[in-house]
């Protein structure tokens, strides 16, 4: 025993040192991340079943993987040809549709099924399909002190562009059905929530939102429904899609009646709550004619997880709707470089605290092997 604490003596000190001098090279090292065992415990109608598909690739023969295949023709990765019978092989054209889809959500295309690309695929979502026409450039703009602020776009339209034409300043009308809401929010609390997400856009585009008592004749109008409602779109249940809206000047705007929304995640506790301003600020974005982003920050990003606030407008949202609609002459690009370096800001200061408290641990034991 004394031999052994001889020994731990003598050559802590080596270890440790070995420790500090790796310690640079292993932090930043990327290590997939397993998908959050807390949502997963919440999709139990929809897509848990796809879990089994974690590390699939081409070649795999997988139970179940024709499931997957119809996911993928549903949000327009696949061709949807009713004659075609999928089967359970990883074959070469899944893998294309598993690459196109990492590359349109931002993710490492690699074809695989990696924890990264389930993690998307399992989590709730908006119903439009993902593959439209997507414009990726190097954009500058203007700030308030004549400085040139830059950023790369990654915004999508509907097909053909389309917009809301009416006379300037332009003025769109919205009314939420009179036979399809939910009763466990009040019609308050969901008229705020609404109020607050077309503010959003119209403070950065030069279009107003008024609220109109009559539903069949305004331009927007909102309803939940549940499963197949007659737009053949139909809600899946619990989680999966949440709301999907139609592309200008349809205005139609369906949320899932299924879900458990929410305007305040401290009065519910439910793990799969869905907030309701977040999800109703990205389906004003196809109200207007934005189709998805490949920004994961971006409103316009087609998944939400339960429990997540995602209401600010992006760089990337901006650039995209400006490009359709003009500026909001009041808006400035400052105030959205200020809002995204102030979150990058936090997210480095709380790394910076915890290779904090990696130190001062280090510190500690090289003292005490002292």
């Amino acid at each position: 025993m004394l031999k052994l604490f001889v020994y731990y003596k003598n050559h802590s000190l080596f270890f440790l040192i070995i420790s500090v001098v790796f310690l640079p090279i292993v932090l930043p090292a990327r290590i997939l991340p397993e998908i959050p065992k807390d949502q997963l415990a919440v999709v139990d109608d929809v897509w848990k079943s796809f879990e089994k598909f974690v590390d699939a690739q081409k070649g795999s023969q997988v139970d179940g993987i024709c499931e997957l295949k119809k996911y993928f023709q549903r949000f327009g990765y696949l061709p949807n040809d009713p004659a075609k019978n999928l089967t359970d092989l990883y074959d070469e054209e899944l893998e294309s549709a598993v690459f196109a889809y990492q590359k349109n959500l931002g993710l490492s295309a690699t074809g695989k099924l990696d924890p990264d690309t389930m993690n998307e695929i399992m989590a709730p979502r908006c119903g439009i399909t993902d593959v439209r026409k997507t414009h990726m450039n190097f954009s500058s703009f203007s700030s308030t002190n004549n400085k040139t602020l830059h950023a790369t776009v990654h915004y999508a339209y509907f097909d053909e562009q389309p917009r809301w034409t009416r006379p300037s300043p332009m003025t769109l009308t919205y009314a939420f059905s009179p036979d399809h809401m939910i009763n466990y929010l009040s019609m308050q609390d969901i008229r705020a929530a609404f109020q607050r997400s077309f503010s959003r856009w119209s403070a950065v585009i030069p279009v107003n939102f008024t609220e109109s008592e009559d539903y069949y004749g305004s331009d927007i109008k909102i309803g939940f429904y549940n499963g197949d409602h007659g737009d053949g779109e139909a809600f899946d249940g619990v989680l999966g899609v949440l709301a999907h809206a139609f592309s200008p000047e349809n205005g139609r705007f369906h949320l899932d009646g299924a879900e458990t929304w929410a305007v305040d995640f401290e009065k519910v506790k439910s793990k799969s709550a869905v907030d309701l301003e977040s999800v109703a600020t990205h389906e004003i974005g196809h109200i207007l004619g934005l189709a998805h982003s490949t920004v994961k920050e971006a409103v316009m990003y087609p998944s939400l997880h339960p429990r997540t606030k995602k209401v600010d407008l992006k760089i990337d949202d901006v650039a995209g709707i400006q490009a359709l609609y003009g500026s909001n002459p009041n808006f400035k690009y400052s105030s959205l470089y200020e809002s995204d370096i102030s979150s990058s800001w936090s997210l480095l200061v709380e790394r910076r605290r915890a290779f904090g408290w990696t130190v001062l641990i280090l510190v500690f034991l090289f003292c005490f092997c002292l």
